[in-house]
């Protein structure tokens, strides 16, 4: 329950230096240019635990990027030190150890902490998902066990939806649950499962009825579950501060008791995680195209071509303006969705599509311009630009690609009619 006044208390607890140094390029960091500043339109509470975020980025994250990047180091220890924040259960209920704040309080905090390290913050989005969903799925006995040590992250979780048979057409999963007693007999694998292997606790949507969705429940599966076991872990081109491996089910029992909600119930749990989700992953691209445009920015002030600054050159200058009007426009469609979906607005599960589409397409290639900027050194892995691009170019294709937030877009729109 530490972690439950945490982030209430930010302005007594925490006399952090404001420093947002999360570079890594060889000139010193200038302040946050004011019309991007993702400070603006905040109220003086999400002011102070944005900077508890962008603190705990620069000091804990930055610093590291680039090593757990290269060595693929899962950073345990630093996730349990941001739990200590309160960011383990951003928006879990206050009486199992969370957070209880909204979601465009956690949209905030997800941008900010992405500055230092998009890989693991998405890690982190994805673990709050998981606690989210046991939190409002389960009973009051699941609950008690799964979210206070989740909220700590004493222990971790992960979401498996995807098979290697079914990925957008996530309805058609085959994985099958059979009920023998007071156990389901749990077969079939799960695939590009964040954290598998390494995580504690595995919230898994599997078929225990007929085709199609109503025939989908959902199972909390526990790591040490006989016949449960995973693949080689998956060597990726970003996202490398966190394992990824196939989640395999033999004969694995599961005691009924661990089912959230109940049978058929399993989709529509599935897909309200992934509402928040998509503003969630959408909230650390923003974080990632935030530090590259003030990456660019820099660098153009100090590299010098034809015997001027870059900044000097109004293409360059042109193509800045583009990249700062599309960031802060992601960020505004971004909490526009938070709030949509906080209050329950009949077109928030549109509004999170069109959030997710835009603004994962969009900071994607605003990282791209901006190591384009850079030119060769942009290439170099010295440099944290390549990082954040290789990082952010997944979101376009988890939580659901950006061609499928096309269709359910598209869909709301012609039901309309």
């Amino acid at each position: 329950m530490a972690a439950v006044g945490t982030l209430s208390r930010v302005g007594r607890l925490l006399c952090i230096n404001r420093s947002r140094c999360l570079i890594f390029n060889s000139h010193p960091r200038r302040a946050i240019s004011s019309c991007i500043d993702p400070a603006h339109g905040l109220s003086t509470e999400q002011k102070e635990f944005q900077k508890m975020a962008f603190d705990f980025a620069a000091k804990e994250m930055a610093p590291y990027m680039t090593e757990w990047d290269d060595k693929e180091i899962f950073p345990v220890e630093t996730m349990r030190k941001a739990a200590q924040l309160g960011f383990g259960g951003i928006y879990v209920q206050p009486d199992v150890g969370g957070s209880g704040l909204s979601r465009l309080d956690t949209s905030v905090i997800f941008e900010a902490l992405s500055t230092g390290c998009v890989s693991t913050t998405a890690y982190i989005s994805i673990h709050n998902m998981c606690n989210w969903m046991i939190d409002t799925f389960g009973n009051a006995e699941q609950r008690e066990k799964f979210c206070p040590d989740l909220c700590t992250m004493k222990t971790f979780a992960s979401y498996c939806l995807t098979e290697p048979g079914s990925g957008s057409d996530a309805a058609s999963l085959i994985t099958s649950a059979k009920l023998s007693g007071d156990h389901y007999v749990l077969n079939g694998s799960k695939a590009f499962i964040s954290g598998g292997g390494d995580t504690d606790v595995y919230v898994v949507m599997c078929r225990t009825g007929g085709k199609g969705s109503k025939g989908i429940s959902c199972l909390v599966v526990e790591k040490d579950t006989p016949g449960l076991s995973f693949g080689k872990k998956e060597k990726k081109v970003g996202w490398n501060s966190q394992p990824t491996r196939a989640v395999i089910f033999e004969d694995c029992h599961v005691p009924v008791i661990n089912r959230l909600g109940q049978e058929g119930q399993g989709f529509n749990i599935a897909m309200s995680g992934l509402n928040g989700g998509r503003i969630n992953i959408a909230s650390c691209s923003l974080g990632a195209a935030h530090a590259c445009v003030q990456l660019a920015r820099d660098h153009l002030l100090v590299r010098k071509q034809f015997g001027e600054t870059l900044s000097n050159n109004q293409f360059l200058q042109f193509k800045l303006a583009e990249m700062a009007t599309k960031l802060v426009a992601s960020r505004l469609l971004v909490r526009e969705a938070a709030l949509a979906l906080q209050e329950g607005r009949s077109d928030a599960v549109s509004i999170c599509s069109m959030a997710k589409l835009f603004v994962t397409d969009e900071c994607f290639n605003i990282c791209n311009q901006a190591l384009q900027m850079h030119g060769g050194y942009g290439y170099l892995k010295d440099y944290a630009v390549q990082q954040f691009v290789r990082d952010s170019r997944v979101h376009q294709i988890l939580e659901g690609t950006n061609e499928v937030m096309r269709m359910i877009i598209a869909r709301g729109l012609l039901s309309e009619l």
